[in-house]
């Protein structure tokens, strides 16, 4: 993870004045084709247990437990998971600002579906994260700041975004840690 992120390239970022959400295409597409949108498929990868909706084939979760991956704290569910947000890892303003705002409209879609850039988290931290980069925030949980980082590096890495400065700093000085030494990039 530490080689890629010594080698992903740097630039200021663009103006965020033409950014949307709708940009990005309309949420939770099913781009997989499994007949599950993207959410309740990162609601079923990332809860240890799930409940579903009767009567959707095993596909809407409306609850579960999982251990939060920026807290480390576990959390369940047994109504409509509303406390349980889809975090884009690399949020779609600072990839907007980062290359994106280039990209074509599918494009842009395939990127806000990104299983790889996608996490469940608690709703506080989704929103206490928001559009910051790694250089503005980063988990609480500090031993898991190694896996966070490696995902924003596997990313901008295939997506071709770029990083500031101060982000691809944050980047080497993580993974520069003993403890985040041997962390490799998630697939």
């Amino acid at each position: 993870a530490l080689a890629v992120a010594q080698a992903l390239p740097v630039r200021g970022r663009s103006a965020s004045t033409d950014y949307s959400r709708d940009a990005f295409g309309t949420a939770w597409k099913d781009v997989d084709r499994n007949g599950c949108d993207t959410r309740n498929d990162i609601l079923q990868r990332d809860f240890l247990t799930s409940i579903f909706k009767s009567g959707t084939g095993d596909c809407k979760v409306i609850g579960g437990t999982w251990i939060d991956p920026y807290s480390n704290e576990s959390y369940t569910f047994s109504e409509p998971p509303s406390g349980a947000q889809i975090d884009h890892v690399v949020s779609l303003k600072n990839a907007w600002q980062m290359g994106a705002d280039q990209w074509d409209d599918l494009t842009r879609t395939e990127f806000a579906n990104d299983p790889l850039n996608l996490r469940v988290t608690i709703a506080s931290l989704n929103q206490q994260k928001s559009d910051s980069n790694a250089a503005s925030w980063l988990p609480p949980y500090k031993p898991g700041r190694c896996d966070f980082i490696a995902t924003q590096v596997a990313v901008k890495a295939k997506w071709q975004l770029f990083v500031t400065e101060s982000e691809k700093e944050v980047f080497i000085t993580i993974l520069s840690k003993p403890e985040c030494e041997t962390t490799q990039l998630p697939n």
